[in-house]
């Protein structure tokens, strides 16, 4: 009924054999995931530091691009200038993304097992949730 193929597949004739290109392990990978979403919260952390200067947001800072560094095999993170903003909904808003971001990477880190960078993001996690529960106290009262 059916003709039986001849000729070798598409796929197996244009990749060749599989050590053609290079693989990463599980663990490159998830280092990779991992200094992506540590390097994206500190890019936030920067913008916040912009709008309302702090030693906790300043500290944070510098041990976020600790572990990106790390992560990247010591090559330092790209930081942008701080700016001031001032805005209250943008400070909610980057407080927001900041929250989000510090979860991914927690999720991420223990997937990892790597306590330092799980530990660094659950203390942001701590740190923005508080930050925003603290604007929505201001914002009930006002």
């Amino acid at each position: 009924m059916y003709e039986p193929i001849r000729t070798k597949s598409v796929h197996s004739t244009m990749a060749g054999s599989t050590s053609d290109f290079p693989h990463r392990s599980r663990e490159e990978e998830l280092d990779i995931q991992l200094a992506g979403h540590l390097a994206a919260l500190l890019a936030v952390t920067d913008e916040l530091r912009g709008s309302a200067p702090s030693a906790d947001l300043d500290g944070a800072a510098e041990r976020l691009a600790r572990q990106v560094a790390r992560l990247r095999g010591g090559h330092a993170p790209v930081r942008a200038a701080v700016t001031a903003v001032g805005e209250e909904p943008q400070q909610t808003a980057l407080h927001e993304r900041a929250h989000a971001l510090a979860g991914r990477a927690l999720v991420v880190a223990a997937s990892r097992a790597d306590t330092a960078a799980a530990i660094l993001a659950a203390e942001r996690m701590d740190a923005h949730a508080a930050a925003l529960a603290e604007r929505q106290e201001l914002s009930a009262a006002g």
